[in-house]
């Protein structure tokens, strides 16, 4: 289909025989995959989708091979203000881009971060982001996770990035710091959802959705464990929650986690551990199909310099001991 230039769509595309007797609005979803089906259905009750240049209705049943024909105007889905924030850009095409978001910058406007977000820097960096369900965004960071996140630039795209998170061909591996030492990698399988009590954090709880986490052991401290994470599932907050859960917090998350430090600890460790400003948690490695080649495609981000030092306390303690 391609994006649309100025908001203007003019796609004609023919149904096939093997749509007969389904009705428009499905044949339409299969046809213009990239726009959802309540868009759709409200450009055929509108006239802007016709049927062998006729205006029907979203139940009409087709016969097979009838020419479907979209001209309309799409409107922007978000109305947030374009704003000049610097992005760290790792790979960009007409389709996709691929940015390293630091600590300390919020994904998308909620309560108590109307401005300021990555979504308000991707309306500037790209006006026509603002057509596309949040500005393109298909999944998230915490404000202070940093590392690597995928944004659509086509509706095309965006539905193709949807599709891989949803069949977990999206791959997303992280990097953590936890307090603990554990003995080996595993995995969690356990549901997650709103706290019963704090609305603010999410628990592990029998009424939450499925929540899938892989972890393997990279190296070991004295009181401390690196190790590498990957999602099935992408569940708010799902690596800390989880990570709590089997009693390994990470380092620094002060919603999740109590501070502790290992018996005998250094006091540069223990200002180091003191001072760390936030979860220890960095989106490594990014793999995705190309929406348009068909390409995989991986990146990497290296871990940020506030890790960085974290890991060389860690070593200098362990080893002096």
């Amino acid at each position: 289909m391609g994006q649309p230039v100025d908001g203007k769509i003019q796609i004609q595309v023919q149904a096939s025989p093997e749509h007969a007797g389904l009705r428009l609005d499905q044949v339409a979803a299969e046809l213009f995959g990239g726009f959802s089906r309540a868009r759709l259905q409200e450009w055929i009750k509108s006239g802007a989708l016709t049927v062998n240049g006729e205006v029907v209705k979203p139940k009409q049943k087709l016969v097979g091979s009838e020419e479907l024909a979209l001209d309309a105007v799409l409107l922007p889905e978000v109305e947030d203000e374009a704003e000049p924030i610097t992005i760290k850009v790792v790979y960009e095409d007409g389709e996709l881009l691929v940015i390293d978001k630091p600590a300390g910058l919020v994904v998308h406007p909620a309560a108590g971060h109307a401005a300021g977000t990555l979504l308000n820097g991707l309306l500037h960096h790209n006006a026509t982001q603002a057509n596309l369900p949040r500005a393109g965004i298909v999944h998230r960071l915490d404000r202070d996770t940093t590392g690597l996140m995928v944004v659509a630039k086509t509706l095309e795209a965006h539905a193709s990035l949807v599709s891989q998170l949803q069949d977990k061909s999206l791959y997303r591996e992280y990097e953590a710091v936890v307090q603990g030492v554990m003995t080996g990698g595993g995995k969690v399988e356990a549901p997650i959802g709103r706290h019963p009590t704090d609305r603010k954090r999410m628990a592990v709880v029998q009424s939450g959705k499925p929540a899938v986490t892989h972890y393997r052991v990279t190296e070991r401290f004295r009181g401390h464990t690196l190790v590498r994470v990957q999602l099935e599932t992408g569940r708010t907050h799902q690596i800390r929650v989880h990570m709590t859960h089997i009693r390994y917090p990470l380092v620094g998350d002060q919603t999740y986690g109590r501070l502790r430090f290992p018996a005998g600890a250094s006091a540069q460790l223990r200002e180091a551990l003191h001072k760390f400003p936030r979860q220890a948690l960095h989106a490594r490695r990014l793999g995705l199909i190309h929406p348009g080649s068909g390409e995989e495609m991986r990146f990497e981000s290296p871990l940020p310099e506030d890790m960085e030092v974290l890991l060389a306390t860690l070593r200098k303690d362990r080893d002096e001991e």
